[in-house]
């Protein structure tokens, strides 16, 4: 199952390693990723590819646990509209209840939130089920680090879990991550997971807010392949024209493989690349801050008579008409 985030979740990433003196140019080139992400954060981000970027964060400053490092400076309430109306539950049981309605709808999918209650013990854990592997673990630390967050934001600064679940490998690494967290690891865990009393759940938080959605519409599930070549390809258009290798690359297919597929969908690369292009054009001919001429390059045009030309046969008028 192919996991989306949104852009947004790259902030708190960007801000921590320049902190650090890293450089998150770096990053992004190495994942190959266009920087202009992080000026359009409601865009869909396949979730592995947040992986690869934690783990090259993690390169970048050194941090074999950038993951668990990220995740003590960030806050739950702070993911963007959702994060805020969790955090504005009446109490902690209504938090851990918002959080599991609507994680998949407005900020992540394929993603899995599990609660459970035995005797006086809370076990909160979460799972990832896109299938990437490379940064999964980083995603992982950052991921219980949330949702130690979430507790704390009811329980005070001061708490600390009764016990952490990592999948972390080894009573090692376990050790290295109870410094980093200041509570007992227990290492080689199936899914991440924070435990705690159950008497915390009547605990009341700080802020009450009402759900406020409107800027930030929810994640659409993709569907089939064609909905997963147009998000990569929306990402790509941040920095010229979509390249059909790279789109695969990021799929895990072959050009050829990824064309064989499309066409069982009864479409193809170009087509769905038309869409897109044309839609982008609509929108930014509307804003009328842009002359056509840097339009055109800016879709990866040569010039404005190539832009003008498409745009005809995608409309039936010229792009300066169909602006006035």
């Amino acid at each position: 199952m192919t996991g989306y985030t949104r852009a947004s979740a790259l902030g708190p990433i960007t801000e921590f390693v320049e902190t650090r003196g890293g450089s998150i140019e770096r990053i992004f080139r190495r994942v190959d990723l266009p920087l202009a992400l992080l000026d359009n954060p409601d865009l869909p981000l396949p979730l592995r590819e947040q992986f690869k970027v934690l783990r090259e964060a993690g390169r970048e400053i050194g941090d074999p646990f950038f993951g668990a490092a990220l995740g003590r400076v960030v806050s739950m309430k702070k993911l963007s509209a959702f994060g805020a109306w969790v955090s504005g539950a009446p109490t902690l049981a209504g938090a851990i209840d918002r959080s599991g309605r609507g994680l998949n709808r407005f900020l992540q999918t394929a993603t899995v939130l599990r609660f459970q209650v035995s005797e006086a013990k809370a076990r909160w854990s979460i799972e990832f089920l896109d299938p990437g592997k490379d940064g999964r673990f980083q995603n992982e630390l950052l991921g219980v680090s949330y949702l130690i967050d979430g507790v704390r934001h009811y329980a005070g600064s001061g708490w600390t879990p009764t016990l952490i679940r990592s999948t972390c490998v080894g009573a090692e690494q376990a050790a290295a991550l109870e410094n980093v967290f200041q509570a007992p690891v227990l290492h080689d865990a199936p899914v991440s997971a924070v435990e705690f009393d159950t008497a915390l759940l009547s605990a009341t938080g700080p802020e009450r807010k009402q759900p406020d959605f409107g800027a930030e519409p929810p994640i659409p599930p993709p569907v089939g392949l064609r909905e997963e070549v147009a998000m990569l390809s929306t990402i790509a258009l941040l920095e010229g024209s979509p390249r059909i290798d790279w789109v695969a690359r990021k799929l895990d297919m072959s050009r050829r493989s990824l064309q064989r597929a499309l066409d069982r969908e009864g479409c193809s690369f170009s087509t769905v690349l038309e869409g897109l292009l044309k839609d982008r054009a609509v929108a930014l001919l509307l804003a009328q801050k842009r002359s056509l001429t840097d339009i055109a390059l800016h879709l990866g045009y040569s010039d404005s008579a190539h832009f003008s030309r498409a745009f005809r046969r995608w409309t039936g008028m010229p792009p300066s008409r169909y602006r006035s």
